[in-house]
């Protein structure tokens, strides 16, 4: 039961084969069975999930209406509030703390009656490309346990990859849904930003951060897409514009007479032979479904890196301010006679783990008096040459593509001490970011060198976030008829969830 598609669970529990309680109990068995090897989640609400499951069958025995994904289970990242439930952004400095409100993405899950299974481990605030920056430990990638899983939200794509969970929620700053989407043969979507709501998403970087669907499968993305977007007056930054025709792109999977952009920027040296070798040949799979390949040239992505390490710790700076140990979470040094400057100091001395204190550091200076225009102004003009490469490319082609990532899974350590090599593993996805517009991971097979998952990125224009959706459903047909088999058949690491 739990190898199936989302869309397969939500068919038989709408034709009375299955009930969400099964289904959820199912899915919370395979936690516990696996759940030690992985580590996906820092909070498993089995009572919680359980209940809500209970409430979607009674809905569904009076023959209420409900929504296409009602009572399939979700695995969601511990960067979004859920009322009276642990919310840590993987932090000790959050440790303990229970939002008294939801999210607007977790009050979409709920009105669509989606189980959410429990909260998922991922790197402190976000910051990060392997889950290892989580103050909780790290998450171990189903298809080699010695492997990151991506980062940051790792613990979403292993849950998926470990079939813990069929959906699951990730957020995505510079490529946080869909690098781990990449290394863990999963599929994630960051949509155009504004284009699913921020309100009670814990924030690292305002103008970045988006939260998305992850799945299996292109559909069952796209079906968790269309549940959690929309336009929302408590974000500022939320599209006041219908939601993208995501579900019917993904099921019509047509590319015939589209044109599809090879970046060329995002194509060169530096890519693991494995990567360009799949990569290539799903370029060739999507020109036989009647696309046209071209190449298009994007020449101020090679300064996004930079940019980005300069837009996201400045508004990380100014973000976890907040954290001042009076209001909530984590509190050190309270003792008679300390002052209040003494005791955020030592509370965020223990409870920042190094790479948000790195950051925090970074951005502060980006932002100081004296430097702000040469850094921080400067990267925001770095950021109109990027969007303005992407107005041009997207008036040659339908969509962009690339590889997601440059290299498959790393092993856990291997570059914990060097973060520009660690940073360097979003260099195909920040673009996207710094641009607001939609981008898309999907697995293209796995690399010669050493079987593991190999990811494939298409991007699309503002708001034409179905484009991405037609590309990847075409893509992901063509491939799976070549496998034979989903490609998660063939992990080896967990039996591949049997």
């Amino acid at each position: 039961m739990i190898r199936s598609t989302a869309a397969q669970m939500a068919a038989k529990l709408a034709s009375g084969e299955t009930t969400s309680v099964t289904l959820t109990q199912a899915h919370l068995d395979r936690i516990n069975s696996v759940e030690d090897k992985v580590h996906a989640f820092l909070f498993v609400d089995e009572k919680g999930a359980l209940e809500q499951a209970a409430s979607v069958d009674a809905k569904r025995a009076k023959g209420e209406k409900l929504s296409p994904l009602a009572g399939v289970p979700l695995a969601l990242k511990d960067v979004l509030a859920q009322k009276n439930k642990p919310t840590t952004c993987g932090s000790k400095i959050l440790e303990g703390w229970l939002p008294p409100y939801d999210s607007t993405v977790v009050a979409n899950l709920k009105k669509n009656d989606i189980v959410i299974l429990g909260k998922t481990n991922m790197d402190e605030f976000a910051m990060g490309s392997s889950t290892e920056n989580s103050a909780y430990g790290p998450t171990h990638n189903p298809w080699d346990l010695s492997r990151i899983p991506g980062g940051s939200g790792g613990g979403s794509s292993a849950a998926l990859a470990s079939f813990e969970a069929p959906l699951a929620i990730g957020t995505d700053t510079g490529g946080s849904i869909r690098q781990p989407a990449a290394v863990t043969g999963t599929v994630g979507v960051k949509p155009t930003y504004g284009g699913v709501s921020r309100y009670g998403l814990v924030a690292f970087s305002s103008s970045l951060d988006q939260a998305g669907p992850c799945a299996r499968t292109v559909l069952d993305t796209a079906l968790l897409h269309e549940a959690i977007a929309g336009y929302d007056p408590k974000d500022a930054t939320s599209i006041n514009a219908p939601v993208p025709q995501v579900v019917q792109a993904a099921k019509d999977g047509n590319v015939k007479g589209m044109k599809i952009g090879v970046v060329k920027e995002l194509n060169g040296d530096g890519y693991q032979p494995g990567v360009r070798a799949r990569f290539e040949e799903a370029l060739e799979l999507l020109a036989k479904a009647g696309a046209e390949i071209v190449e298009v040239s994007t020449p101020n992505f090679e300064y996004a890196l930079a940019a980005y390490y300069l837009i996201a710790p400045s508004e990380a700076s100014s973000n976890l301010a907040r954290f001042d140990a009076m209001r909530y979470g984590l509190r050190v040094g309270d003792v008679d006679g300390a002052s209040a400057e003494a005791v955020m100091n030592l509370t965020r001395e223990v409870g920042f783990g190094k790479e948000v204190k790195r950051r925090i550091i970074l951005g502060t200076y980006a932002l100081s008096s004296g430097y702000y225009d040469a850094y921080y102004g400067s990267a925001q003009k770095v950021r109109t040459l990027i969007t303005q490469d992407f107005t041009q490319a997207f008036t040659k082609a339908d969509v962009l593509v690339s590889p997601t990532c440059p290299t498959t899974a790393f092993k856990i350590g291997e570059k914990a001490n060097d973060p520009l090599a660690m940073y360097l593993n979003d260099i195909a996805t920040i673009p996207v970011n710094l641009a607001g517009i939609g981008g898309m991971s999907l697995p293209a097979g796995l690399a010669d060198e050493d079987g593991l998952p190999v990811g494939f990125q298409i991007m699309s224009p503002v708001m034409k976030d179905e484009r991405m959706y037609s590309v990847g459903a075409a893509l992901e047909a063509a491939l799976l008829s070549q496998w034979g088999a989903p490609l998660l058949d063939r992990a080896p690491a967990l039996e591949a969830g049997k």
